[in-house]
């Protein structure tokens, strides 16, 4: 492995990497064009022409061998992310019904809205209405329960709400490329078979080495700068600037970037450097042990703990939610028993629900799935 990297920086580019300037010039002219992802990649980040990068995740691919796979299509079954009872390719999703799934995760639309649409416009029994209903069905939001008995309210420790349509651009082009990715490859969304789903396509291991494991997306961000604001100090003081995120984790450092500069967080970045990233956005990341650093922090009993796409092996995701003292973990990842995150055999909610009984999940929402993925946005917050 080479050195932890100290700024932003991606590798062989033909010039230094600036993220904000990045994302401030980000255009959806920028995205492939002809489906030509690597010439979109090589323009925005500055790549040379003949790029020899290995991209090394779940297989290893370089920028031509990826183009190669996108240009067969869906032929050899490079498509198959829906099949039947029998195992037989189900026809591929209208581009309308990819659009409406994708269009759900836009910072312009409402989350609940847009979920509902997918349903109402779907045709019975179709491949739209199955994704609509599991959706739907991972879907949740805790809000006050009212007791018949006492007809008084219990609250739930702490009530989040979606934000509405965001008024200002919001520069995400993990987003942009995801919802690209989708039309490319015939994906419209997680339905209960995805969960056997055991394959995946070339393109994934170039996005996670550019942006990292899971999109984050506008309902996710404002989530988190909820969580920082919660339960303020008593007496509050004037200039409280909220609770800080402790991601641990941190990869590349896509989502701590985005949540400092579209929420306005504080984020404490922290990750073993085990993994090799091609494009590294913040110059910033504590490099150590995500446990170690959190015993060090008294157990960051203070902050807001964030794991992205935590990984299944050596319980790491069992010993940093050991290791946590505060109130507030929030979770970016697999929302059902495939174990590509957090743990093998079960879910976070299942875990956490067992493990960490003082917790209670007050929200679960989905993110943008890449095919053949089913990943949602868990929020668990300390009952008091």
């Amino acid at each position: 492995m080479p050195p932890a990297p100290t700024k932003p920086q991606t590798i062989g580019s033909r010039a230094p990497f600036d993220p904000d300037e990045f994302l401030s010039s980000w255009s959806l002219e920028l995205l492939p064009q002809d489906d030509d992802l690597r010439g979109s990649l090589t323009k925005a980040f500055n790549l040379p022409a003949k790029d020899s990068y290995v991209y090394r995740a779940t297989a290893e691919v370089t920028l031509d061998q990826v183009q190669h796979a996108i240009g067969f299509g869906g032929q050899h079954g490079l498509h198959g992310w829906y099949v039947d009872d029998e195992n037989k390719p189900i026809p591929p999703p209208p581009s309308t019904d990819i659009a409406a799934y994708t269009n759900i995760f836009s910072p312009s639309t409402s989350t609940a809205s847009a979920l509902r649409g997918l349903a109402s416009n779907a045709k019975k029994d179709s491949l739209r209405a199955a994704i609509a209903a599991h959706l739907q069905s991972q879907f949740h939001l805790a809000s006050p329960t009212a007791d018949t008995a006492t007809t008084t309210t219990t609250t739930t420790p702490l009530t989040l709400t979606l934000p509405n349509k965001r008024k200002q651009p919001l520069a995400n082009p993990y987003y942009d490329y995801w919802a690209w990715s989708c039309r490319a490859l015939e994906w419209a969304g997680p339905w209960p078979g995805t969960a056997q789903t055991r394959i995946s396509h070339h393109v994934l291991p170039v996005f996670y080495h550019h942006f990292g494991c899971a999109v984050p997306t506008w309902d996710a961000l404002s989530a988190v700068a909820q969580l920082t604001q919660h339960a303020p100090p008593a007496p509050r003081p004037k200039r409280w600037p909220g609770r800080e995120v402790v991601e641990i984790g941190s990869g590349n450092g896509y989502w701590a970037l985005q949540l400092r500069r579209a929420a306005g967080c504080r984020v404490a970045a922290v990750d073993n450097a085990h993994s090799e990233w091609r494009t590294m956005w913040i110059g910033d990341t504590v490099w150590m042990d995500g446990v170690e650093f959190l015993e060090g922090r008294g157990g960051a009993r203070e902050d807001v703990l964030l794991l992205v796409y935590p990984q299944v092996g050596a319980d790491f995701t069992g010993r940093v939610l050991r290791a946590y003292r505060g109130d507030y973990v929030v979770v970016a990842g697999t929302q059902n028993r495939n174990g590509f995150t957090g743990f093998k055999d079960e879910t976070i909610a299942e875990w956490m629900a067992r493990e960490r009984k003082e917790f209670e999940r007050v929200a679960q929402v989905p993110l943008p799935s890449f095919a053949g993925k089913d990943e949602a946005l868990f929020v668990f917050v300390r009952r008091r």
